[in-house]
């Protein structure tokens, strides 16, 4: 038993004996199904916190020769597999962090030789029978072992891409680096030692002109996790489970850490597909709000803005009003086509939110083609960026934010005029209003830091039409529910007509108390907004 070469069970004997841990053995099943074949090279790319690390110590300790894990799998999933006891503990597994060799190198040229000299050392030293006169290169290590013991390896590498990211402006030591990827997974030597690759990182593998190293992998990417969707992250069922087991309210964990959507095929008889739509939850997040027993910005509390800001100050193509849109709470088109999977290749604003959506700052809706803020905790990443960053005209509309919803809760539609024309003097370089649907965006963002009280919905169906916009207080919050109908070139008083008439309280079928009915007209003539409000019960 080695440190990278078959390695012990306590990683993932310390992970499964946690106070909360979610049984994801099924991915083994997945992978035994592709040892051996053409689809043996799996290449899993997840934001930082999305449990690939927890995934990778899973792995090694299922297939590693070096332990006995039979106890510690028993009361899993995977233990009724059939095909458990066939590969359970029965090959040669090199499983490394590609990080901690960049973290130990004094100079970054020589990552890959500390690599591989340390992975190098430890196969001779576990394997001194081996043939190993000229050998130097750890990939022909792995064929002299193969050779001398007749038992194929599992390649595990996690945080492959580390390099690719953390040195994106390197491109000598990015090239050094895949051609050493290429010989553990492209020669002919290869074909023979390699029984299954399984390699994490953040990133999908980088688009690159004349180096192949990677290109045999099948990519189970955050825009296209396909059958790997249910195992990195939580699912809606298991936070349902966790969220009774600890007592904890699931409509406030969705609201802190749901959004992203997944895909999942189900295969049925006929060999068609019909795709199961999850949301994902993120599992560190999650283990966090249980453990204390509330729900917090975990993320905002690492290192994670201060990366997102660097993203979106680079404004391009309207990026900033791509981000505005979605703060206000729309989903926002992507093309995450032509994303070249690095960091230093952005050629448009699609660029950079394709990256965004592989980081976990932007949830995707793959059907859609559509990208959205996922949750609140993202939400706040978000804000702490715009405001430490040099947007000031998003910033200054922010701060307008109370003010407006404080008009409004007084009844005062004169200040609320005011306080809209403000806020849209302030976005006025990033949202020009033409018709009603983008009042609607500047509206919503006026309202801004009303989320923090209000549950708030565009166009929600009741009596015979659709409210534009209504806010429903958050439990605990005594505050009255508001309906808002907008207008353009007409007049507030039309507005507040519109929601008798369409009956719009309907929207509020399930509130019990008093709401506000709130007009606001705005005359593209003359740039002026005016507003009415009227006070009823329900």
């Amino acid at each position: 038993m080695g440190i990278y070469v078959n390695p012990g069970n306590e990683s993932f004997a310390g992970d499964s004996q946690s106070e909360i841990y979610v049984d994801k053995t099924g991915l083994i099943r997945i992978l035994n199904e592709r040892i051996g074949t053409t689809g043996r090279y799996i290449s899993v790319s997840r934001p930082r916190r999305f449990g690939k690390s927890m995934a990778a110590g899973m792995v090694a300790a299922y297939y590693s020769r070096g332990c006995d894990s039979h106890s510690l799998f028993a009361p899993y999933i995977i233990s009724s597999d059939a095909a458990f006891e066939t590969h359970l503990n029965k090959y040669n597994v090199l499983w490394f962090d590609v990080s901690e060799f960049l973290g130990k190198a004094k100079d970054v040229s020589a990552t890959v030789d500390i690599m591989n000299n340390a992975l190098l050392r430890e196969l001779i030293k576990l394997f001194p029978e081996a043939e190993w006169d000229g050998i130097t290169y750890v990939p022909d290590a792995l064929a002299a072992v193969h050779e001398h013991t007749g038992i194929r390896f599992i390649i595990i590498i996690d945080e492959w891409d580390c390099i690719i990211r953390d040195q994106k402006e390197n491109e000598q030591l990015i090239l050094s680096y895949l051609r050493y990827l290429r010989s553990f997974f492209k020669t002919e030597k290869a074909k023979g030692f390699l029984a299954l690759a399984y390699i994490t990182g953040i990133l999908p593998i980088r688009k690159m002109e004349g180096e192949s190293a990677m290109n045999v992998f099948e990519e189970f990417t955050m825009t296209s996790p396909d059958i790997l969707a249910p195992y990195f992250g939580f699912t809606e069922e298991e936070v349902e489970f966790l969220c009774g087991k600890y007592g904890m309210d699931i409509g406030e964990i969705r609201e802190w850490y749901d959004g992203y959507l997944m895909y999942l095929p189900v295969r049925e008889q006929r060999k068609s597909a019909v795709m199961r739509l999850l949301h994902i939850y993120n599992p560190n997040s999650l283990v966090l709000a249980l453990q204390r027993g509330r729900p917090d910005y975990f993320w905002r509390n690492t290192g994670a803005f201060r990366g997102l800001n660097v993203y979106i100050e680079r404004n391009l193509g309207g990026l900033k009003d791509a981000v505005v849109k979605m703060l206000s709470g729309e989903d926002y088109p992507v093309d995450i086509h032509s994303f070249q999977n690095d960091l230093t290749s952005f050629r448009s604003k699609h660029d950079v939110l394709a990256a965004l959506i592989h980081m976990g700052y932007l949830g995707y809706d793959s059907e859609k083609e559509m990208a959205r803020i996922p949750n609140k905790e993202v939400r706040a990443v978000f804000e702490s960026a715009v405001k430490a960053g040099e947007w000031s005209d998003v910033q200054d509309a922010l701060r307008h934010a109370d003010e407006l919803l404080d008009a409004t809760l007084r009844g005062d539609g004169r200040s609320v005029a005011e306080a809209v024309r403000k806020s849209q003097q302030d976005y006025a370089s990033i949202i020009t209003l033409h018709d009603e649907s983008s009042l609607a965006t500047a509206i919503m963002m006026s309202y801004y830091t009303a989320r923090s009280y209000y549950d708030i919905r565009r166009e929600l169906p009741g009596g015979r039409g659709f409210a534009d916009i209504v806010f429903l207080p958050k439990p605990g919050i005594d505050k009255p529910a508001i309906v808002v109908e907008l207008k353009w070139n007409r007049s507030a008083r039309a507005a507040i007509r519109q929601i008798h008439d369409r009956d719009y309280a309907g929207a509020l079928s399930a509130y019990k108390g008093e709401f506000l009915l709130v007009g606001i007209n705005y005359t593209k003539k003359t740039g002026k907004y005016s507003c009415r409000i009227e006070r009823d019960h329900w």
